[in-house]
């Protein structure tokens, strides 16, 4: 296989960028999966922008797995001057929150929470040019680009709204919400103190001390893939104890979600991209944490806990551990992943990741016509709604 410069490669097909070349391409599952492809992709992924686990390829080969072909995602990669440079899922969906309205969106299932697409670091311009572009010659019978979970203070999101004003191009944001996050230049015990209050500190430190009478108590953290299948066998059975296996909504609850959690989490520890945290009682997991780690930021991706010592606070004693994140020179924030007004760890992690929801006009005057109706309609003053 002919690597070329360093980000590029050549497919089964034969097709390879040209040097001084830039575009968007479509490769299929296969091509993806090439060893020179992927080394490329793995190298963008360290150079990117912005940080997005979810389409890192430890990640996003197993959804596609398990879902691509379901939904008809198709992956676009950008080269510019015959370099990989840019990547992003993307699917045409026939409905819009429940609408009969066929548009090209971002792939997002329901266990990736950020829909950033990984770029070059200086290129993020130069990359939203071509990808509109490349929707406005492919539009086909989508009517426009629904660009979901853009971090909204981000250096990707404000490249795109300066793309967008330079052209003149139509857009509105159709949903925005703020999760959890946390960041800032301090100590796990300086952030603790500024975050809650001295009795609500006693409370939890009650609550430590009463289990530790129950048993053994100790706190875990691991980084690697040693144990990598026992720890995720035992993360699955934990959630699925609990009420999330009632609800049928456990990860274990399906083959499909059991099959990514154990995928991503053995390719992210691979990877150099997973840490580990557990609070053990006699050497029984009550409490289990999953971080990916994609410096310089950190997306505290799934937590479970043992409901029958819920009185003892376990999750909230292992974020306490959690904290340890903001001692970490690589990292300088952290993503809770968590639904905006979560009840425990908006407790604790006081910032907020504003995430934006994208509408963008794509094709020709009649398309454009149909989308300024779209906006007047959904931008409409809520009293109308």
């Amino acid at each position: 296989m002919d690597m070329g410069s360093a980000d590029s490669f050549r497919t089964r097909s034969g097709r390879a960028p040209a040097a001084g070349t830039a575009g968007v391409r479509l490769l299929t599952l296969a091509e993806l999966e090439e060893p020179a492809f992927l080394a490329a992709w793995e190298r963008l992924a360290l150079r990117a922008a912005e940080p997005n686990p979810f389409f890192e390829p430890w990640y996003l080969l197993p959804s596609l797995r398990q879902w691509g072909a379901e939904d008809g995602v198709r992956v676009k990669v950008w080269f510019h001057d015959g370099r990989l440079a840019g990547l992003m899922p993307v699917a045409r969906q026939a409905r819009y929150y429940g609408h009969p309205l066929t548009h090209a969106a971002v792939w997002l299932h329901a266990n990736a929470f950020c829909g950033v697409p990984l770029m070059a670091e200086g290129l993020e311009e130069a990359f939203w040019q071509d990808l509109l572009a490349h929707f406005d010659r492919r539009a086909g019978r989508a009517l426009f680009l629904h660009l979901p979970q853009m971090p909204a203070e981000g250096p990707v999101h404000a490249a795109l709204l300066c793309v967008l004003a330079g052209s003149g191009r139509m857009h509105y944001c159709a949903a925005q919400e703020n999760r959890a996050m946390l960041t800032g230049e301090t100590s796990a015990a300086a952030y603790l103190e500024s975050a809650m209050s001295a009795k609500k500190r006693k409370e939890l430190r009650r609550q430590n001390n009463r289990l530790a009478e129950e048993g053994a108590l100790a706190f875990e953290r691991v980084e690697g893939a040693e144990g990598i299948a026992e720890w995720t066998a035992e993360f699955l059975a934990l959630e699925a104890a609990g009420w999330k296996g009632e609800a049928g909504s456990a990860l274990a609850s399906a083959p499909d979600t059991a099959a990514l959690f154990t995928e991503a989490l053995a390719g992210a520890a691979a990877a150099g991209r997973l840490e580990r945290l557990a609070l053990r009682l006699d050497g029984r997991a009550i409490a289990m944490l999953a971080n990916f780690i994609t410096a310089p930021g950190a997306y505290s991706y799934k937590t479970a806990f043992d409901e029958a010592y819920a009185r003892f606070s376990p999750g909230m004693l292992l974020q306490l551990e959690n904290l340890a994140l903001l001692e970490r020179e690589d990292i300088h924030w952290a993503d809770s992943c968590a639904v905006e007004g979560h009840p425990m760890i908006e407790r604790l992690w006081r910032d907020a990741r504003r995430m934006a929801s994208l509408n963008i006009a794509i094709g020709g005057l009649p398309r454009r016509t149909a989308f300024r109706l779209l906006k007047a309609y959904e931008t409409r003053p809520r009293s109308q709604k």
